[in-house]
């Protein structure tokens, strides 16, 4: 049997049993591999940022200002770029295209970074490496979506979360461990970003082609399209139902992807910026925060996930409520390292509960096959580009205190948790066909 048949079989005996195959784990973790590598860059960027600020003479503003380093980066613009144009040929093209190339793209880009030895060199590297993993993570995501069991698609894309979180945690440890080095050690976590990309890259090339994709595609070469003439409706997105959907997990991602993405880039450089511990204590407590967010993910949000509407719901409550709390406590409490502890522990879990995963589950669940890359593309991107924008003016909030910002993402929090609460719709369980033949007659 090959791999393509044993997963189309295992996908058809899903939908009545929601059992997940050997095969379907194993493809998981190579397509999960890409919210490692994201998620990673980010965390190094950020635990080095004050020393390459040092070291390379960066401003907090201006063009070649921290800001601006991370406003160009995985976290943000970078991302969206590669993200509008990734999302959009996957649909296009097909999912392997795209994810079989962009990570030697990648560790290109991250090797630029390790090497830089000035502002150029980290910039072009930091543009690049965002470019690369915005274009791997709607593509890698439609797949995971795409061959997942009906029942078991929350689990296996909060499995893909799980990589989110490992890749920071991994490179925390490293950094933790290497601080004394400084920069050196920093350069060497991005070594370790470089080796990763490229065994994953090696293991990626045995996999095939999402059937679903190709299933599509065939339906509409059989009707007188091309995949590509298939994909081409974009308006599509824009009208009806797929319009709500792309508001819906568009808004809450965005307000959500704000918090969080400051969170991961400017933890560290906030607690040695504004006193409250040096480099060690910095990337240590960022550490803690990926740490219990991987527990959170694999003890609750997967195991419950998939089970029905309900529980989808009250997961996001429980979770949004704890995420706001976790930053209205700078409104009240100094900025120190038991705050910072008590804040990392509401934001990891409120996080795995109300944010990312679901934004990936519901992602691949609202939108038809042809069009799945591209909605995502859309929304990631646009998330990631308010992003970019946000975090060139969080260096220069942030001299001011922590008061500000704690205010300003506690709003965001609660913008994001009203509407992925009171929006959300009912798709949990039900195979990708079902959905998108009852989203097809409400268009």
């Amino acid at each position: 049997m090959t791999m393509h048949q044993e997963t189309q079989g295992s996908s058809a005996e899903a939908e009545t049993e929601g059992t997940i195959s050997r095969q379907q784990w194993k493809w998981s973790v190579l397509a999960g591999m890409a919210s490692y590598l994201d998620a990673g860059s980010i965390v190094a960027l950020g635990a080095g940022l004050a020393l390459f600020q040092e070291e390379l003479n960066l401003s907090d503003s201006g063009l070649t200002g921290v800001g601006a380093l991370a406003a160009i980066g995985p976290n943000a613009i970078g991302a969206a770029v590669g993200a509008f144009i990734g999302g959009r040929l996957g649909d296009k093209l097909g999912r392997k295209r795209i994810y079989q190339w962009d990570l030697l793209v990648y560790a290109a880009a991250i090797l630029l970074i390790a090497l830089a030895v000035n502002p150029a060199m980290l910039f072009i590297g930091t543009f690049v490496v965002g470019v690369a993993v915005g274009a791997d993570v709607p593509t890698s995501l439609a797949l995971v979506g795409e061959f997942s069991p009906a029942r078991a698609r929350g689990k296996l894309l909060g499995f893909t979360q799980v990589a989110w979180n490992v890749g920071p945690l991994i490179v925390l440890l490293l950094a933790f461990a290497l601080s004394p080095l400084d920069l050196l050690g920093i350069r060497i976590v991005f070594l370790h970003l470089f080796v990763v990309a490229l065994i994953t890259w090696a293991l990626r090339r045995g996999m095939t082609e999402s059937a679903v994709w190709k299933a599509a595609a065939s339906k509409a070469g059989k009707a007188g399209e091309s995949a590509a003439a298939a994909a081409a409706g974009v308006r599509q997105l824009f009208r009806g139902a797929h319009l709500k959907a792309l508001l819906w997990t568009g808004s809450f991602y965005l307000f959500w992807n704000l918090a969080a993405g400051t969170a991961g880039l400017f933890t560290p450089y906030m607690v040695k910026n504004l006193g409250a511990g040096g480099q060690g204590t910095s990337v240590a407590l960022s550490c803690a925060g990926f740490g219990v967010g991987i527990a959170a993910t694999v003890l609750v949000f997967m195991p419950l996930t998939d089970r029905d509407h309900r529980t989808r719901r009250m997961l996001w409550a429980v979770g949004a409520v704890m995420q706001i709390i976790a930053y209205a406590l700078f409104l009240w409490f100094p900025f120190t390292v038991p705050t910072i502890l008590l804040n990392t522990f509401l934001f990891g879990v409120g996080a795995s509960l109300a944010g990312e995963a679901f934004y990936k589950t519901f992602s691949q669940e609202l939108f038809p096959t042809m069009l799945r890359g591209t909605a995502q593309g859309f929304t990631f991107g646009t998330a990631r580009t308010c992003l970019g924008i946000w975090s060139y003016f969080v260096p220069h909030l942030a001299d001011s205190g922590i008061t500000t910002i704690a205010a300003l993402l506690t709003t965001f929090l609660v913008i994001s948790g009203g509407i992925g609460y009171f929006f959300m719709p009912d798709t949990a369980g039900k195979s990708l066909d079902a959905i998108e033949a009852e989203r097809r007659a409400a268009v």
